[in-house]
């Protein structure tokens, strides 16, 4: 349980990264500045520089919160009662859907994605790591109820998350829309049909 101070400092940087959000969406990821955030929190960039030492700290809070909620809807797939080729369905496809509605589809969020991907920040990273993993627990429960057949789980979950490349990131999302390639259907069909075993291909 947090104390009261620490439920106040976190509520507060919560604040901040909505407010955040809200002024990338509206103004632009680069022409927003942390004396715009305060002025529509009611504060001072100084008790801003309290909880964020920098803008680029309050981008990848940012980032990480988007992310964070690809990450928890994606969890909850993979706790689902279906097969685990339904869910590696289910989790591909939303993946998909929760990064083109994020990201691609509003332009000026695109511009903090590019900017996040070109500097390698950390935060997106851990996400890909996260969501690798969680592919990969499927994958897992595909093997353990025979509907896989896959010697190396790890390779196999990188394998598939490299194969939904085009599906996945947010710059070759948009880079790819109107150039002709597999759907996301074929993709996946094209996945399942690698970890199905031999002799049920």
């Amino acid at each position: 349980m947090l104390n009261v101070a620490e439920q106040v400092e976190t509520d507060t940087r919560e604040r901040i990264l909505v407010t955040a959000e809200r002024l990338f969406r509206e103004i632009g990821y680069q022409k927003t500045t942390v004396a715009d955030i305060a002025k529509s929190l009611n504060m001072s960039p100084a008790n801003v520089y309290r909880f964020f030492d920098s803008k680029k700290s309050i981008n990848a809070g940012v980032a990480r919160r988007l992310m964070g909620q690809v990450e928890r809807q994606s969890q909850a797939i993979v706790a689902g009662k279906q097969n685990a080729a339904t869910r590696l369905r289910e989790l591909l496809t939303t993946v998909h859907r929760m990064n083109s509605e994020r990201y691609v589809a509003d332009s000026k969020m695109h511009d903090m994605v590019a900017v996040a991907m070109e500097e390698n920040w950390e935060v997106c990273n851990a996400h890909m790591e996260c969501i690798t993993g969680i592919i990969g627990s499927v994958i897992a429960d595909g093997v353990a109820s025979g509907e896989f057949q896959v010697s190396d789980v790890p390779l196999a979950a990188h394998c598939a998350c490299t194969a939904m490349v085009r599906f996945f990131h947010p710059q070759v999302i948009a880079q790819c829309a109107d150039k002709p390639g597999p759907s996301i259907d074929q993709m996946i069909d094209f996945i399942l049909a690698g970890l199905a075993p031999k002799n049920k291909k």
